[in-house]
């Protein structure tokens, strides 16, 4: 694969990723995106202008006989004009997960990979090489808050070191292509796919990678570890790197590994084990436990990674990319242990097929952890296009959550819904609002924050 580079969807998470880690090591870049026609003038955009990449309409304009490589994601059609153009002009083509895998082949590699918690756990190792000085690279599935606060879209990064830092994703079954010096398994619950499917994907990883790090207290991946000397646990004593002391703190945690101390100022438990697994890969790739301890005191966070967007009277609003059961069940828990009061939560499906495939798990969640003063709203589910079969609904969630025991209640519009939580919304009280892949549900957040202002 060689420059110059060419993106079709350059927009999307996983290629603005690559494409700014390209244009950020000096080479030549440029991509298209339906999304630009729609918005000239998006922060995405403006992100990959600064960052250095070129964008065009998706109108096949920017390709040229000059472009040598042109990647694609799985979003983009077989009889696509611009990937028809891309061929007469023999381009090389490739797939934006063999792009991926190339840049892994070309560095020393943290691969960080589960089915929860992979954008998060990629910042903290990120920060934590960063702060040791090993200027690394980064490809991650969310933007880091504090490239964010630089201007930057902050999920892709070009460092001058050898490493690099990758989110590694399972739910398309690309997983298995990539070939990293550490890989990290943080957990394999079933999402997308059936545990059979995703176990042998994680298999596979898990032999690909020159050392692997597991959570031992996670059944699945646990069953993976090659050695537990590398591993990495809450509790467990088998584990390398574990607490053996924890105390949650206002925002975050105090914590310790073995005789060193550190603070983490992100909340949840399961953000503690994140905290945990970016350790032990981070020593697996040299970084003294001192240092790497040290380095999560400076963390500011990921984008909609329980975000707190504001507060009124006593009321605080929170946003979650949260979107499957086990990280609904999660959020959950750290907004109950944040708060006093009622947890008012808000859940936006994102696609027909994925709340076809978590209707009955969810409500067996939810129905374990909301407690008889909570309550969870949900909207209609988000259609990003395509042809699907629309034969389910946000009322069915809601129906199988209130046959579980709880108080769920659904208002197909969300702006209805977030006046009915502004509306039952008292001191201590805490609004949750999760939901993934639609693009205005940050917007979405300070909406909901502005009607909770404007209540009498």
């Amino acid at each position: 694969m060689k420059g110059p580079w060419f993106f079709i969807g350059v927009g999307g998470t996983g290629m603005s990723a690559i494409a700014q880690m390209l244009a950020f090591k000096g080479e030549a870049v440029s991509g298209s995106d339906r999304d630009f026609a729609r918005d000239a003038d998006s922060p995405v955009r403006r992100g990959l202008e600064k960052a250095g990449v070129r964008c065009f309409p998706q109108d096949a304009s920017g390709l040229d006989a000059g472009i040598r490589t042109v990647v694609v994601s799985t979003a983009i059609e077989a009889d696509h004009p611009e990937l028809l153009k891309a061929r007469e002009l023999g381009c090389e083509v490739v797939h934006r997960s063999d792009a991926l895998a190339w840049l892994c082949s070309s560095h020393r590699t943290v691969a960080v990979s589960g089915t929860s918690g992979k954008s998060t756990t990629t910042g903290l190792v990120f920060q934590i090489l960063r702060a040791w000085g090993a200027d690394p690279s980064l490809l991650s599935g969310a933007g880091l808050r504090d490239l964010q606060e630089e201007g930057w879209i902050g999920n892709g990064w070009g460092g001058k070191g050898e490493w690099l830092v990758i989110e590694a994703d399972e739910s398309d079954g690309t997983l298995v292509k990539y070939r990293p010096e550490v890989g990290l398994i943080l957990n394999v619950d079933r999402d997308h796919k059936e545990l059979d499917e995703l176990k042998e994907l994680f298999s596979t990883f898990a032999d690909h990678s020159g050392r692997l790090c597991v959570n031992l207290d996670n059944p699945v991946s646990a069953s993976l570890s090659r050695s537990r000397g590398s591993d990495f646990s809450l509790d467990s004593p088998e584990a390398g790197i574990r607490c053996s002391e924890r105390t949650p703190v206002p925002g975050g945690w105090r914590f310790r590994i073995g005789d060193v101390e550190g603070t983490l100022p992100l909340p949840g438990e399961h953000n503690l084990s994140n905290a945990l697994a970016a350790v032990a890969a981070a020593r697996e790739a040299g970084v003294p436990l001192s240092a790497a301890v040290a380095a999560l005191a400076d963390f500011k966070g990921i984008w909609r990674r329980y975000q707190t967007v504001g507060s009124d009277r006593g009321v605080t609003v929170v946003d979650d990319f949260a979107h499957n059961p086990a990280k609904i069940d999660a959020v959950l828990a750290t907004a109950q242990g944040a708060t006093t009061g009622r947890v008012l939560a808000w859940f936006q499906p994102h696609g027909f097929a994925p709340a076809r495939f978590m209707r009955k798990e969810l409500a067996e969640r939810l129905g374990r952890r909301l407690r008889p003063r909570d309550a969870i709203w949900f909207s209609e589910i988000h259609f990003a296009g395509g042809t699907v079969t629309r034969d389910i609904s946000g009322a069915d969630l809601a129906e199988e959550a209130r046959k579980a025991g709880c108080d769920a209640r659904f208002a197909a519009d969300r702006r209805e819904a977030a006046a009915q939580i502004a509306a039952e919304a008292r001191p201590g009280d805490l609004v949750l609002l999760m939901g993934a892949r639609d693009p205005s549900l940050e917007d979405f957040a300070r909406e909901t924050l502005e009607i909770l202002r404007a209540r009498p």
